[in-house]
């Protein structure tokens, strides 16, 4: 291979390390990545890329000062250059398209609950106190984890914000009120959500309508269980995604 080969597989090298160090900070400083990791890996991203941005600095800095490429042989089932190309184009789609905020299709899929099971975050402590009114989707989840008798909460005001599901086995005048929760990033977020009961037909809020519903508990039997319910005093209020739309 000749020296202007070396130096064109280098510089690719210099321009993958670059590449998917601007991604980094991109969804950072454009505030994307909320949607892609929870907030306490942040800083591990944000050195990531520094710490690329400054690796193909030096090394751009580096290639600069050399007029001869001294070859280093590796062995590799792909072609030169290869990895380097893949990683550019993967970070150049990545800078390109914005990721999107999961949905009521993935929700459906993944399963939507209101239990949270072994393996996902569960309450640290429980706090009495918090007013019934003043408790999140996932709050009032992580209360039933405590104590799952729906019972226990009827006639308790809620008032929680969500995006809709229209489960196929649900009757026309109930939807699910969903949001994602993420423990670490989105590969591994998941749907937690409660039934509501509304005044009218479900098809006044199409599917991943963003919704503030407030009301009071009841216990009703869907699908043949007894469930935790929100029963909308009147028809629930659209709302804006929120920028942030998932849970922690």
């Amino acid at each position: 291979m000749t020296n202007d080969k070396y130096k064109i597989l280098n510089w690719l090298e210099v321009l993958a390390i670059a590449a998917w160090g601007s991604l980094m900070l991109k969804y950072w400083l454009t505030g994307k990545l909320n949607l892609l990791i929870h907030p306490d890996y942040f800083w591990l991203v944000i050195a990531g890329g520094i710490g690329f941005l400054s690796v193909a600095g030096l090394k751009a800095a580096q290639l600069l000062r050399q007029r001869r490429i001294l070859p280093v042989r590796h062995i590799s089932l792909l072609p030169p250059g290869f990895s380097s190309i893949l990683l550019i184009v993967t970070a150049i789609a990545g800078l390109i398209f914005t990721p999107r905020v999961f949905a009521s299709q993935t929700a459906m899929q993944r399963g939507v609950t209101d239990f949270l099971a072994a393996t996902r975050s569960q309450p640290q402590a429980f706090y009495g106190s918090v007013k019934p009114e003043a408790r999140s989707l996932l709050d009032w989840v992580r209360t039933l984890n405590v104590y799952p008798e729906p019972d226990a909460y009827t006639g308790q005001k809620v008032k929680v914000q969500g995006f809709t599901i229209h489960p196929p086995e649900f009757p026309p005048n109930y939807l699910l009120l969903s949001r994602f929760v993420i423990t670490c990033c989105a590969a591994d977020a998941y749907p937690v959500g409660l039934p509501v009961k509304l005044t009218e037909d479900r098809q006044a809020y199409p599917p991943d309508t963003w919704l503030e519903v407030e009301g009071q508990m009841i216990t009703e039997t869907l699908k043949d269980k007894r469930q935790l319910t929100i029963q909308a005093n009147a028809a629930p209020k659209k709302i804006p995604e929120p920028q942030n739309p998932y849970e922690y």
